[in-house]
């Protein structure tokens, strides 16, 4: 925004305390003045009483010293408060100068204002958590952004490759290509409707309804049943009614994600998934567990991040497209929930939902 200039903060300052210091001068004279008239201090000299009026004393013997007082008391005024503003502004110039830098692109700079709290600063802390989070954000989408592209360029890269052998080879198969084609056409339109998904369920464009998530791990389960028979995984769900406040379709597509993240990273011929709910006093809980290999602490912390693999997945034909839990941890952010991952000490990861209870109609 264009502004005209004008006087600087550290002036405007500088001129209220003189003027303050000024006045108070004034005021302390005068009455110093007034209790001298009244007492006939002015009226007398070395021989005695002189005739003169109160007013022409006051003005031959008192004022020139006010003057001189007033004038040194500006002076004073404005040397000290130009002083003393500039100490109260420093803080303001380092905030200034930190944001100036946050604008040019530099997100890695911080105020870290030392002394006891004070508004600058709590203004100067806020500001430094601010910088932190959105250096963070950055971060992640650039590594997003990447990762994207990545994804997005490896099935068109195969797709090309699978063509230039067709071309230089008449005797292959072309049902062969054509399955071939098909399946990474496949895994690229799956990619690009998880990253749809992740979009939509962020921007929180959805209605609110009163959802049983029980029904929904029921049905999550019963969808993936025979995904999950094939790789020689069970399945257990239990829990009872337990109502949520949220996008049925969005809270669907979660325990979805999360129980076929289960049986795809599990024990081949002999893996175990349980499904549970369970409702809290103002939460809902939603727990996915499995068996499977062993997960460090700090590689738990991480699945939540766009594109990343908890295993090798060598035990299944399907790939995915490594934004599962990614697409969960949006929708349960977007629900004003909470994901959390816990490596099981025997191997296999222990998710929990917990998002806000919804109150259970009551009929009359």
């Amino acid at each position: 925004m264009d502004r005209r200039p004008g006087l600087s903060v550290r002036l405007k300052l500088t001129l209220s305390y003189a003027g303050f210091l000024t006045l108070a001068g004034v005021l302390l004279l005068v009455a110093v003045g007034v209790f001298l008239l009244d007492q006939g201090w002015l009226l007398t000299n070395e021989r005695g009483a002189v005739r003169a009026t109160p007013g022409t004393v006051f003005l031959r013997s008192f004022a020139p010293t006010a003057a001189w007082v007033m004038a040194f008391l500006l002076v004073f005024g404005l040397v000290g408060g130009w002083f003393l503003a500039g100490r109260m502004l420093a803080p303001l110039d380092r905030i200034t100068e930190a944001t100036r830098t946050a604008a040019t692109g530099s997100l890695s700079h911080r105020i870290r204002l030392p002394g006891r709290r004070d508004e600058y600063r709590e203004l100067a802390d806020a500001f430094d958590e601010m910088l932190a989070r959105l250096e963070a954000h950055v971060a992640e989408q650039r590594r997003f952004a990447a990762n994207a592209s990545h994804e997005l360029r490896t099935p068109l890269a195969v797709s090309k490759a699978i063509l230039d052998v067709a071309r230089t080879d008449p005797h292959q198969d072309p049902g062969e290509i054509i399955d071939r084609l098909h399946a990474v056409n496949t895994r690229a339109i799956d990619l690009t409707e998880a990253l749809l998904l992740l979009s939509r369920a962020g921007q929180r464009s959805f209605t609110r309804e009163q959802v049983d998530m029980s029904l929904l791990a029921e049905e999550a389960t019963e969808t993936l049943f025979p995904f999950a028979e094939k790789h020689g995984v069970t399945l257990e769900t239990r829990g009872h009614v337990t109502l949520a406040l949220g996008s049925p379709a969005l809270l669907l597509q979660l325990t979805t994600n999360l129980v076929h993240n289960a049986i795809v990273h599990n024990l081949p011929g002999r893996g175990r998934v349980w499904i549970h709910t369970a409702a809290g006093p103002h939460t809902t809980r939603l727990v996915v567990e499995n068996t499977g290999d062993l997960i460090s602490p700090h590689r738990a912390s991480t699945l939540t991040e766009p594109f990343q693999r908890g295993t090798e997945r060598i035990h299944t034909d399907h790939p995915g497209v490594g934004l599962g839990l990614a697409i969960v941890n949006t929708i349960a952010q977007a629900h004003d929930g909470t994901l959390t991952l816990t490596p099981r000490h025997s191997g296999g990861l222990r998710v929990t939902v917990e998002l806000p209870a919804a109150a259970p109609h009551t009929g009359r």
